[in-house]
């Protein structure tokens, strides 16, 4: 890929800034964790411009909690570095400096310049930023960011917010709108499509005409971008707790094939697609209540269809079940990864959960035991009942059996097998052929 240095003359742009007083924003310094003041106080006290900026503006005007507080400054990662003796710096394409306290640590970037300007700034041939350590003024900064949403600073010593691209308004509009031309930031950093998805969906807001026109026509873009990184922003769009909506959204735009090209023609199966809709719902309700999800769960329900089908073929083939289903996650998974590069703890996972999918058909005493102290059983076993929902080759009745046996004691558990094995039909016997010598 070639890369293009870019050296213009600066182009100086007409900013009006907005300084919006604490009585119209509603942000209080009491709303902001102590260690993130801290380090605003510290950098203030050094000479230095510092704020509060991006998501945590945004979520806190818009009445959320923050999930992190990011800081932007003038200072120098070099110099923010020997002001704190517990930061690290990271990043190629650009610098920035994470400050630790314990496992927890907040993460501060330089104001950004414009990436033209300046031989930092380096760029493919499709207008792609590769290389971005360039630094500017806080006004330079704000036109750098993607939406005009996450473009506001929040001032810790006045109380005030400065507004450079009317990200107040568009808050207030319920409006997601990019700053600059839409086509050309796209292509700079194509991730942007599916950030606007994801912001539009968990924030409630809706995609401005401008912004959403080039989406469709463009979303081939993405697959320019690392496997690593998609699965990243896959997480985010998928665990931020409007899961459905964004599937939707992904959808529309002709994004989703992107990321799951396995899976989108599958959707057009209503009970396939039913079965997603479950499985995403559910997992929308376990995170805003605080529960644990899994990656491993969310793969292993996108890519169910596909591996259901390579293991029946294999299984045609006259390979065991649990050996049908490790072929065919072997498959699919070795053409998922090229997508989005699941890391291998979560595609181990979703391997045990579809090959586990067989031994819920065995309910005698010994085997249904032992499977529930596998590791996997709670996952599987919440996989397997999904499937009942939606009549996937699994009744409510197998789903309500498993349910039950796991809140039997020990004697009831044997009974239940018991009464199982009773039920079976015993097979007929044979009837003997006449002998043709007789």
């Amino acid at each position: 890929m070639g890369l293009v240095f870019w050296n213009r003359q600066k182009r100086k742009k007409k900013i009006e800034l907005r300084r919006i007083p604490a009585t119209d924003h509603g942000i209080t310094a009491s709303q902001i964790c102590d260690k993130t003041k801290d380090v605003l106080r510290r950098l203030n006290k050094a000479g230095f411009e510092a704020y509060l900026v991006g998501g945590a503006v945004r979520d806190l005007m818009l009445g959320k909690e923050p999930k992190d507080f990011d800081i932007a400054t003038s200072a120098r990662p070099e110099e923010v570095r020997r002001l704190f003796s517990s930061c690290r710096l990271i990043g190629r394409r650009f610098r920035l400096a994470h400050i630790y306290y314990g496992r927890f640590y907040l993460e501060v970037a330089t104001f950004r310049g414009p990436h033209d300007t300046s031989s930092q700034g380096v760029t493919s041939d499709d207008g792609r930023i590769i290389h971005d350590n360039v630094y500017g003024t806080v006004e330079e900064d704000a036109l750098r960011r993607d939406f005009t949403v996450n473009a506001l600073f929040y001032d810790l010593a006045s109380g005030e917010v400065l507004d450079y691209v009317g990200g107040v308004d568009d808050i207030r509009k319920g409006t997601l709108r990019l700053i600059g031309d839409p086509e050309q930031r796209y292509r700079e950093d194509p991730v942007r499509m599916l950030r606007a998805i994801r912001f539009a969906s968990k924030l409630g807001l809706e995609i401005e005409k401008e912004t959403q026109k080039p989406i469709q026509e463009m979303a081939d873009l993405l697959d320019n971008i690392a496997p690593a990184r998609l699965f990243d922003e896959t997480l985010k769009l998928f665990h931020s707790g409007q899961a459905v909506k964004t599937l939707e959204q992904l959808r529309e735009y002709n994004l989703f094939s992107c990321l799951f090209p396995l899976t989108e023609d599958g959707l057009h199966d209503p009970t396939f697609n039913a079965f997603v809709m479950a499985a995403l719902s559910n997992t929308d309700k376990r995170i805003r209540s605080g529960l644990s999800v899994t990656p491993a769960f969310l793969y292993s329900v996108m890519l169910w269809r596909v591996v259901k089908y390579h293991a029946d073929r294999s299984l045609a083939q006259g390979y065991p079940m649990m050996q049908a289903f490790h072929i065919a996650a072997s498959i699919v998974l070795k053409e998922q990864v090229q997508y989005t590069a699941v890391p291998r703890r979560f595609t181990t996972m979703a391997r045990e959960i579809w090959s586990l999918q067989a031994r819920f058909n065995y309910k005698d005493c010994r085997r249904s035991m032992s499977f529930l102290g596998h590791p996997r059983f709670r996952a599987a076993y919440d996989f397997h009942c999904l499937r009942a929902s939606v009549n996937d080759d699994v009744t409510m009745e197998d789903c309500q059996w498993w349910t039950d046996f796991q809140e039997q004691d020990e004697e009831g558990k044997l009974e239940m097998c018991r009464l199982h094995k009773g039920k079976r039909r015993k097979r007929k016997k044979k009837k003997k052929k006449p002998n043709s010598a007789s």
